[in-house]
């Protein structure tokens, strides 16, 4: 049989090549955000909300933005932090990051205002979902936790806790891509979140990666397994395909 990792990067290259991301900004009071959106060509495409990872947004997500918005999906990449409170070390971004976690709310409210930037792009607003990376992960599910109109949700090697907060109601898909080593990821933040999707009744799943530690899908990581992070991507398309 012949390898398919050739022509899975032939198709990554040709669907990303054409792509652009223009810069969007939008604000939240007074402070001042700078997204991106892919084009959407005058169609009513499915959109993609995009979270990115603890030091705002990266190459990472700008290839996944490309990559989906060859596959057919409008993109809008959100900037949680806003101008002027990007990280410039991981320090920084624990910090940065660790706020929202902590006030959720605020997390919430942001992820809601970019939400909003990709239905003025242009998508289908009846077919929107929200995808995050590892902090964005996180995000992710808040989204499902705060009931935002979307047919689906994928954590992408996030963080699965939410304090002590009582369980809610989850009522869109949830998928969650973990890897197997993940040491952020405790042994109760993974009974915590079973507990609380199966108390929602929710339509889940979560896959999980052998052999990979936090940051598995960053080929720019120590912990980049290409293998485990191809299979994450076919697996997150075929999650889109469904519930869009």
């Amino acid at each position: 049989m012949r390898p398919l990792l050739p022509f899975l990067l032939i198709a990554f290259v040709m669907n990303t090549s054409a792509q652009e991301l223009r810069q969007v900004v939008y604000a939240d009071g007074d402070q001042k955000l700078n997204g991106l959106v892919t084009d959407n060509g005058d169609q009513k495409r499915p959109g993609v909300l995009l979270l990115p990872a603890w030091m705002g947004i990266d190459d990472e997500a700008r290839t996944a933005a490309k990559a989906l918005a060859g596959e057919g999906y409008l993109v809008f990449i959100a900037d949680i932090y806003g101008e002027g409170n990007v990280p410039q070390d991981f320090a920084a971004a624990r910090q940065a990051s660790s706020h929202y976690k902590s006030d959720f709310k605020a997390y919430q409210h942001r992820i809601t205002l970019a939400l909003e930037q990709l239905k003025t792009a242009g998508t289908d607003p009846e077919r929107i979902a929200v995808i995050g990376y590892c902090f964005g992960g996180t995000g992710a599910l808040e989204a499902a936790r705060a009931q935002l109109p979307v047919k689906g949700v994928v954590s992408i090697h996030g963080g699965l806790g939410k304090g002590e907060r009582p369980n809610g109601p989850i009522s869109t898909s949830v998928l969650i891509q973990h890897p197997e080593a993940d040491q952020s990821v405790s042994a109760s933040d993974m009974a915590s979140i079973t507990e609380e999707l199966n108390a929602a009744q929710a339509d889940w799943q979560m896959i999980t990666y052998a052999h990979c530690a936090h940051t598995f899908t960053n080929p720019a990581s120590k912990d980049y397994n290409r293998r485990m992070a191809d299979r994450a991507w076919q697996h997150l398309l075929v999650f889109l395909k469904d519930v869009l």
